[in-house]
């Protein structure tokens, strides 16, 4: 079983293993870190993210005040995927074999990177074709290769355009190449900047309201501004705040999600307040299925 894992600290909240019951259809979430960071392109460190933002979850109460609920979703935590640092193909192809497994027995993955090219190999191992993919970022990751790498972390969402999804969805936007801004629009990918996600987050809301079918988010931490988020890859001013994340993920609740993952939190040490921040995250998404 998830031949491809190692033992680590546990994410909060995450019954033991020797509890999982395949036979029970009530929802179950996997969760799986990936620490790989091998194409990171201006602070390097998105590896110790499984580790960081697990420790911080411990920071946070079962009750969620905002939802007035008890996490009460049952949650697994499998490890960390034995990623191989400096060879994406390969690493990749644990990730899709592990992803597999845990749709075999009908759990649904919760990722931890690690570097935003983890999301294209997840969503191999899913029906894409089918899915909505919902990406948070500062950054349209749109670009074809990103100094010769097709597969960069600068280039993940193009990789995953490749793949076929049924939509693309972006928020949080605010740093691109003219190239990727019309490779968005010829394509219909819709997307929001931080601007107006300021400006009208109902709106945001309402199109994450209105999506059918199965979705698939990736949140990656340098969404939030540089304020909340200051140990990431590639940070940029004028980000998301945490109220404003906690309201659109909480838009989640009720819908059908194939996957969830975060990515890029590049902390350098226990408690900071990015590791933090994502792990509430995952949090916040967790409490509201």
């Amino acid at each position: 079983m998830l031949f491809y894992t190692q033992n680590s600290l546990k994410f909060a909240f995450s019954k033991e293993l020797d509890e999982l019951d395949l036979s029970d259809n009530s929802k179950k979430f996997g969760i799986i870190g990936v620490p790989f960071d091998s194409t990171s392109t201006y602070r390097t460190g998105s590896r110790s993210g499984p580790t960081a933002v697990r420790e911080a979850s411990y920071n946070f109460e079962r009750y969620n005040m905002v939802l007035d609920k008890n996490l009460d979703v049952n949650i697994f935590d499998f490890g960390n995927v034995e990623v191989i640092h400096g060879n994406f193909e390969k690493t990749s192809e644990k990730i899709e074999f592990t992803i597999s497994e845990l749709r075999q027995m009908n759990i649904t993955p919760v990722v931890i990177g690690g570097e935003h090219t983890v999301s294209y190999s997840v969503l191999k191992a899913l029906d894409v074709e089918n899915t909505t993919f919902i990406h948070f970022d500062a950054h349209m990751d749109l670009r074809d290769e990103y100094m010769g790498e097709r597969y960069s972390h600068a280039a993940a969402v193009r990789r995953i355009f490749d793949l076929n999804p049924e939509k693309i969805i972006q928020i949080g936007l605010r740093s691109c190449l003219e190239n990727e801004l019309l490779f968005a629009r010829e394509n219909q990918i819709t997307f929001f900047t931080s601007y107006e996600v300021n400006e009208d987050l109902e709106k945001v809301k309402k199109v994450l309201n209105n999506i059918n079918g199965p979705v698939y988010v990736s949140l990656d931490i340098d969404v939030l501004d540089p304020a909340y988020a200051p140990n990431v890859s590639t940070p940029s001013p004028c980000g998301l705040d945490p109220f404003q994340l906690e309201s659109l993920i909480h838009s989640f609740k009720g819908k059908n999600v194939a996957g969830f993952d975060l990515v890029e939190v590049s902390s350098t040490g226990f408690g900071d307040i990015t590791s933090i921040n994502g792990s509430k995250a995952i949090y916040d998404f967790l409490s509201c299925q």
